[in-house]
């Protein structure tokens, strides 16, 4: 586990005018930015480095900064897990939009959990304020909101944070075996805005989840909370490392309890809220996945 001494703290990784990253940690309505830009080493310290600065937190839930100060997403992961049909409600929707559906009734019930590579190199994986994705190829994409475990190099949870693990339903819904296509493009994936250090990681986080239309009217909310999960976090982590060599700060998004009715699909211009209270609202815009992509490739050569 960690370190007592960060236990019950939320860091944030920001970026300032210049382009340096800092690592902060939020205390009150300000965030004391510290001598560090590695995450993954705070989280294991004894003690934190010395404060740099200060910079007042102008929004408590996104953690949104005075400018020039931006968030970024929380940590750069090397690898990003996700686990399905951890839910009953996620079991129920996979199952009725599934042409072989007993596949998903069968995952639920399995000592087995379903765990497939969401990410590597944060390639597809956005920020607080980043547009995610969606496919062209798709008519029905929705928004995953799920806690996001960081896990150390042992496997021991670091800290949480919101996932959303945005998913191209009727493609995975056509056959199973198209999930890595319904699962993994530019735009896919969203972390933050903060990383909570667990007092008790018993303790449930509830969730939330609101889906707004272009001109700021609410399409869609519905609400769930870890206590209604299948299995434990401890077992999901335990499956996912069997045989299975993880690097320091691969994050786990460990399951979806809400899933919009089928009326309900994202498109561009639209925006989707997580709010996990004790960490913060995780708030995206939707953007084609194409133009995502053309921008990071775009990105790589600079």
């Amino acid at each position: 586990m960690v370190s007592v001494g960060i236990a019950g703290l939320r860091l944030l990784r920001v970026r300032d005018s210049s382009g340096r990253v800092r690592v902060g940690v939020i205390a009150g309505d300000e965030l004391h930015v510290l001598a560090t830009d590695d995450m993954l080493a705070t989280l294991a310290a004894t003690d934190l480095p010395a404060e740099v600065d200060s910079v007042p937190i102008v929004d408590p839930e996104t953690c949104a900064l005075q400018a020039p100060w931006t968030v970024l997403a929380p940590l750069a992961p090397p690898e990003t897990w996700a686990a399905g049909v951890t839910y009953e409600r996620s079991r129920d929707a996979r199952l009725r939009e599934s042409r072989v559906a007993d596949v998903y009734d069968l995952v639920y019930e399995a000592d087995r959990p379903e765990l497939f590579l969401k990410d590597a190199a944060g390639r597809r994986t956005v920020g607080p304020g980043e547009p995610i994705g969606i496919r062209a190829d798709a008519s029905w994409t929705v928004p995953e909101p799920e806690l996001a475990v960081v896990l150390g190099a042992n496997g021991a949870p670091l800290a949480a944070t919101i996932g959303n693990d945005v998913s191209a339903r009727d493609i995975e819904g056509a056959n199973p075996l198209y999930l890595p296509q319904a699962k993994i493009y530019a735009g896919a994936c969203a972390l933050g805005p903060a990383l909570l250090v667990p007092v008790d990681w018993d303790t449930p986080f509830d969730i939330e989840l609101r889906i707004f239309d272009r001109d700021g009217k609410l399409l869609f909310s519905g609400q769930t909370s870890t206590s209604n999960m299948r299995r434990s976090f401890t077992e999901l982590v335990e499956f996912l490392r069997r045989h299975n060599p993880l690097p320091s700060g691969t994050v786990l998004l460990t399951g979806t309890g809400i899933i919009p009715p089928d009326a309900v699909t994202l498109t561009p211009g639209q925006s989707v809220e997580i709010r996990i209270p004790g960490i913060g609202t995780l708030r995206n815009p939707v953007a084609p996945a194409a133009e995502l992509h053309e921008r990071r490739t775009d990105t790589a050569h600079v």
